[in-house]
């Protein structure tokens, strides 16, 4: 399978949601922020927030373990 500059397979992506905490995404993908602007990141996988506490938006900073945050699942 080709890899693109950051290294992750081409061909899309894949999401694990990791119960009580963020949003695992590995593969070829981009991020972009609210303006529709692509957000640097440095790794092939990386972990986006779900519980809303993170101090780095969009990227998970493990507030979910002390903010009490917990996923349906």
């Amino acid at each position: 399978m080709a890899e693109s500059a950051e290294g992750a397979p081409s061909g899309g992506a894949t999401v694990f949601a990791c119960p009580d905490g963020p949003l695992l995404v590995r593969g070829s993908f981009t991020v972009v922020d609210q303006n529709g602007e692509p957000v640097p990141r440095n790794r092939a996988t990386v972990a986006l927030c779900r519980c809303g506490g993170t101090a780095i938006a969009p990227w998970c900073d493990g507030t979910h373990k002390v903010n009490g945050y917990r996923s349906d699942g």
